[in-house]
């Protein structure tokens, strides 16, 4: 994913220190539009109109190999900021800048980014080699500076191969000076999908991914797998290693196993969700995690009955979307994303991988589980809210307001303060979501996502368009579709968001406002469909 081609070493020259220095404004090919640098004078002067209060946030990050321990005796060797995961969370006020030193101590040859997942940014801090910047590379370090102008959960992750899916990410809140929420406490709850230095490395994941189910002895009459769907029929699996080796995270992937067929030590079979669609996820995960723990030894937060609580929970996963609920309580949620909607009183929550969703909840008496269930995947994690007296829930409770009223984001309405004005859309591009399991070979109109040109086949507007963008999933599989740099209005009076899940074979259309002039990416955030090429550059026109 971070490769560089000769186009983009010849444009080096545009960019400045760096940043925007491998996506410059020129003419492409045949006379296509120019479009805008990330670093140019139109970015400048874009940040230069952000409301600012002056004062500046430093902090430093260091990417590095890390010892984790999840809890419950299991550690994993990853990578993590600051030798944890999530990393420590960084807080800061509507205006404030953040200056942000990364510090590259990954091994030799390892090049890394930071992208500030929901953040309308200037576009040549977004984080995103080869378009944005040059992969910050080993012993090297880059800061990234940049006004935080609206509030919001958010958080930030690398944006090189499959990074994302080991333990390089942290939350990152903007708050409101002029918070118009009532309530006494806040906790912070990020999920993940893990097998980081458990059962192996993501790159050996994708790896095994890559090689499709067609290309799979799938046994019985020898004939591989054909089917082109996510769908993963369990089937006869006579002649395929489920992978029962070693998990030391050392062993290569994949590998023939005695039967001819294909090892599949990462590969997930049946995974099937009704709220999903269908196919609920591809990866196999060992654990699922808290705020950084197994549920054997969950993360607990303490507090006293009666007292209100906004809980900020972020989906940091790679493959897993997640019901979320909290035992003996409903929740009220507030904002997706960042943005406000309309309270809506619920059971549980689903949350797909790079969504955000900000909660109300008056805390009861007692002991109570917090649990994410992997959807789909028969897999929990679980953390505790304690009150009162009690034991500790057990691992694999299932309180049942996970079965009671369910909110995904298409149910919501933005409020009243954030829903976009009713406007005729200037442009509108179709999203085909197209590819599947049989080849892996995920991308959008067709087309898998050139990191080496990113430039080649992009997604045009023109600063102060309203652009609709109509996702059209074609797979039969569930995608969550992120747009960098801005955040968008599901349908006419939907919530606003950055992220949203589209079903299989359904079509979602969202709308936004062309007021963040740069060249940003839109894709799946599957961590391995992205990086198998769901991916596409929405670029404005110079």
């Amino acid at each position: 994913m971070n490769s560089i081609n000769r186009r983009s070493v010849l444009l080096a020259g545009l960019g400045v220190a760096g940043a925007g220095a491998l996506a410059a404004c020129s003419s492409g090919s045949g006379g296509s539009p120019a479009l805008l640098s990330p670093s140019g004078s139109a970015v400048a002067a874009a940040e230069k109109k952000r409301p600012s209060t002056g004062r500046v946030r430093n902090v430093n990050l260091t990417a590095a190999p890390a010892t984790l321990d999840l809890g419950g005796g299991t550690k994993a060797k990853s990578w993590a900021f600051s030798g944890q995961a999530p990393g420590k969370e960084i807080r800061l006020s509507v205006g404030d800048t953040l200056a942000a030193g990364l510090s590259n101590q990954l091994p030799d040859s390892t090049t890394t980014s930071i992208h500030w997942h929901g953040l309308a940014l200037r576009s040549d801090m977004d984080g995103v080699p080869p378009v944005t910047q040059t992969a910050v590379r080993a012993g090297s370090t880059f800061t990234y500076r940049f006004i935080t102008d609206h509030p919001g959960t958010y958080f930030f992750h690398p944006h090189v191969g499959v990074q994302l899916d080991r333990g390089l990410y942290a939350p990152l809140i903007v708050e409101d000076p002029k918070e118009p929420l009532s309530y006494d406490d806040e906790w912070v709850v990020v999920l993940d999908d893990w097998l980081d230095g458990v059962t192996g490395t993501p790159d050996e994941a994708f790896a095994e991914l890559k090689q499709g189910m067609g290309g799979m002895d799938m046994g019985g009459s020898g004939e591989s797998s054909s089917s082109s769907s996510g769908g993963h029929d369990m089937g006869d699996m006579g002649g395929m290693d489920m992978g029962g080796g070693s998990t030391d995270g050392a062993s290569p992937s994949p590998s023939a196993s005695s039967g001819g067929g294909m090892s599949m030590r990462f590969m997930l079979m049946g995974a099937e969700s009704e709220l999903l669609g269908g196919d609920a996820g591809d990866v196999k995960y060992p654990h699922h995690l808290i705020n950084g723990r197994v549920p054997a030894d969950p993360d607990v937060y303490t507090g006293k009955p009666g007292k209100r609580v906004r809980l900020r929970i972020i989906n940091a996963g790679g493959d897993t979307a997640y019901r979320v609920a909290l035992g003996g309580h409903q929740l009220t949620i507030t904002h997706t994303d960042g943005f406000p909607v309309r309270h809506q009183q619920v059971d549980a929550l689903l949350i797909g991988m790079g969504e955000r969703y900000d909660v109300l909840v008056t805390l009861a008496d007692g002991v109570f589980p917090l649990v994410a269930v992997a959807e789909g995947k028969d897999a929990s994690g679980m953390a505790v809210v304690r009150t009162g007296s009690g034991g500790t829930p057990r691992p694999t409770v299932r309180p049942k307001e996970l079965n009671g009223m369910i909110m995904s984001a298409d149910r919501l309405k933005a409020a009243d303060d954030v829903r976009l004005e009713s406007k005729k859309a200037d442009r509108v591009h179709r999203i085909e979501l197209t590819g599947g399991m049989d080849k892996y070979n995920w991308g959008i109109n067709g087309r898998r996502f050139d990191m080496n040109d990113p430039a080649a086949n992009p997604l045009l507007v023109k600063e102060g368009e309203r652009v609709r963008l109509d996702f059209v999933n074609t797979t039969d599989m569930w995608h969550p579709m992120h747009l960098h740099g801005h955040t968008y209005q599901l349908g006419t009076g939907g919530p606003r968001k950055d992220t949203t899940i589209v079903l299989p074979k359904k079509t979602v259309s969202v709308f936004f406002d062309a007021d963040n002039p740069g060249q940003w990416m839109l894709h799946c955030h599957n961590a391995y469909h992205g990086e198998a090429g769901m991916m596409a550059l929405v670029a404005y026109e110079a």
